[in-house]
């Protein structure tokens, strides 16, 4: 599968108030889904010495695919294809590699 074919599956189940035209939901969504994958890293800290067990890899498995689902919407509702947004994003950073640059700050690297 590509992300272009999840996005088109996944948007078959963007059931919330006003999709395709409701950027908020899933924003909000993706902030509150990255908070999960991080309390879940951060309990892999404090109660297995930073050790991710096969069961916290199976959760934040299930967690990361939340975030994915989020993108996927947000995207969706810019009306932009993921697959273009992970071409572009390799084509940047390829390009911040090869000179030099992915250390640093900055957008405009």
């Amino acid at each position: 599968m590509n992300f272009s074919e999840y996005q088109n599956k996944a948007s078959t189940t963007a059931l919330y108030p006003n999709a395709g035209q409701n950027l908020y939901y899933p924003a909000l969504g993706l902030g509150g889904e990255t908070g999960e994958v991080l309390n879940k890293i951060k309990k892999v800290m404090r109660d297995h010495e930073g050790k991710v067990t096969d069961e916290y890899r199976e959760i934040l498995r299930g967690e990361l695919g939340d975030v994915l689902w989020y993108v996927s919407a947000l995207a969706q509702e810019l009306g932009l294809d993921l697959e273009d947004i992970a071409q572009a994003n390799l084509e940047k950073l390829f390009s911040r590699k090869e000179r030099g640059t992915l250390e640093g700050d900055g957008d405009d690297r």
